[in-house]
């Protein structure tokens, strides 16, 4: 797995999960419970991973967005 982006924002992170989805890119945000758990201070930041073989596609799709 190869991080592609970290955000504290949910809301970022669903929409680029969402455009890397639509590109067929499968797309998983980590460190979720970890951060609610911090009490959302922004202590953990999320991070978003994607597969080692998707992960230049990835940043294409991102950087295209521009939200690389």
């Amino acid at each position: 797995m190869r991080v592609v982006a970290t955000s504290n924002d949910p809301v970022r992170l669903s929409f680029l999960v969402a455009l890397l989805t639509d590109a067929g890119i499968a797309a998983t945000v980590l460190d979720t419970h970890a951060s609610v758990a911090d009490g959302s201070i922004g202590a953990v930041p999320r991070r978003l991973v994607v597969s080692e073989a998707d992960e230049r596609r990835a940043r294409a799709v991102l950087g295209e967005a521009g939200e690389a």
